[in-house]
This record gives C-alpha cells, structure tokens and sequence, in this order.
C-alpha cells in the first residue's frame, strides 16, 4: 500500500507539474501578445512618421547615389583632364635649370584660358585631381620660397599613399627649415616619418628629423632617431655612415 501511495503521490505531482507548465507557458504566450499588440498599436498610432523617416531615408540614398553618378563623377572626370595642363608646367620645371620660376608660376596660375593648380584646388575641392592640385601647389610655392603658401596648401593635401603622404608632411618640414622655424620643422619631419613604415621615405625624415634636434640641442632626440635608423633601417642611404651621427649626439648631450 505504501508503494502504491508514494506511486500515486508522484503521479499527482507530475500533473501539477504539467499544469504549472501549462499556465507559465499561457502567461508568456498572452504577454508576448500584449506586447505586440502595444508594438501594433504604436506602429498605426505612429505610420505616417514612420512613413516619413522611411521615405527620407530613401531620398537620401537615392540623392547620394544620383550625386556620384551624375555629379561628382562628372567632376572627377574634368578636374583630372584639367590638371594634365599645368603638370605640365610642374615637370617641366622639375627637369629644367632655367627659367623655372617661369614655369612654375604658369603652373600655379595657368595659361591659355586653363586652370591652374590653386585654380583646380579651389574649384575641384571635392575631388581626388583638387586634393592632389593642393600638393602641387605646395611643392610650386616651396621651391619659389614662398613659404607660407606652401605650408597652406600642404596642409590641405591628404592622402593614404605609401610615399605622398609622407612627402608632404616632409615638405611643410622643410618650409619650416627654410624659415628658421627649427622646433616646427622637427614636429613635422617626425610626423613625416611615422605617418607611413618605408625604407625610403622614413629613414629619410628619420634623419632630417635627427640633424634638426642636433640644431636646437634635443640631443636626446637626436641619438634616439639616428639609433632608430641603424637598428630599422640598416639598408638605407642615410644608415651608411649612422655611426658618425650617433656618436656626434651622443658626445655632444654630455
């Protein structure tokens, strides 16, 4: 009898066991379907701002895409053609031991009814050909030792090129040089170097940046960017005779 009720007690205990089941699940089951039913009724009592948003987003997507299609493509396209007329002029220049200033001068301002670099820059600002006008313009303005229109437009170039990029943090480095503005010219052959990871261009202003601490006596500096040349770069033209230049700093920080 004993087993018999203990067998009985547990199949009551089962059912009520179903039973509590039973009512949990029901429970979750009628809240989730208040909860849509909220959800449903904010979505009807909400449609028309809802409808709103959901028509600007698609405005806008549609306007972004209609923009690169028909409009800064297009520009793309005329800033590039534009800027074959006075790298001409740049190359020119670049290859030439007279009349360069000449040269340069129309590549800066144009001729024949063409654009210029600063022309391009400002007109094209929103293209790869405007942005890359700002770089030529600096490197025009630098080499004719108009130093604060260099530094200018050197500032407005930006690019992820392995070796432009850094050109033209080097190159303000240089401006700043050319103006006896030491402290500014080593900021920015630091910049220079650590903006890209090279064997050309990092060695390079490694070294520049090392000669102008030694200038203005951050010997510290000195002796911790022509190390860094010896022990990174070991196959560089400016590791060639590294040694020199450390021990330089070094004796002259005691």
């Amino acid at each position: 009898m004993a087993t018999y009720k203990k067998s009985g007690s547990k199949i009551k205990k089962s059912q009520q066991q179903k039973v509590e089941e039973q009512s949990t699940t029901a429970e979750v089951f009628n809240t989730l379907d208040e909860t849509a039913s909220r959800s449903e009724q904010w979505v009807i009592k909400n449609q028309k701002a809802i409808f709103v948003v959901l028509a600007l987003v698609v405005a806008g997507i549609l306007g972004y895409l209609a923009y690169n299609k028909y409009v800064k493509a297009p520009n793309e396209k005329e800033a590039a053609n534009e800027l074959a007329f006075p790298k001409t002029y740049f190359e020119d220049a670049i290859n030439s031991s007279v009349a360069v200033d000449s040269l340069l001068i129309l590549g800066l301002n144009g001729a024949d009814g063409k654009y210029g670099f600063v022309d391009i820059a400002e007109k094209y600002s929103g293209t790869d050909a405007g942005n890359l006008a700002n770089y030529y313009a600096g490197l025009s303005y630098l080499r004719m030792k108009n130093y604060k229109e260099a530094i200018a437009h050197l500032e407005k170039f930006t690019s992820d090129d392995e070796l432009l990029a850094p050109a033209a943090k080097g190159a303000i480095g240089d401006a700043f040089a050319d103006i006896n503005q030491p402290k500014d010219a080593l900021a920015y052959y630091l910049k220079a170097a650590n903006l890209r990871d090279n064997n050309f261009s990092t060695p390079l202003f490694l070294f520049k940046a090392g000669n102008t601490a030694m200038e203005i006596e951050k010997y510290s500096t000195a002796v911790d960017v022509f190390t860094k040349i010896k022990k990174e770069y070991p196959n560089s033209t400016e590791a060639k005779n590294i040694d020199v230049y450390i021990n330089k700093a070094i004796f002259a920080s005691k």
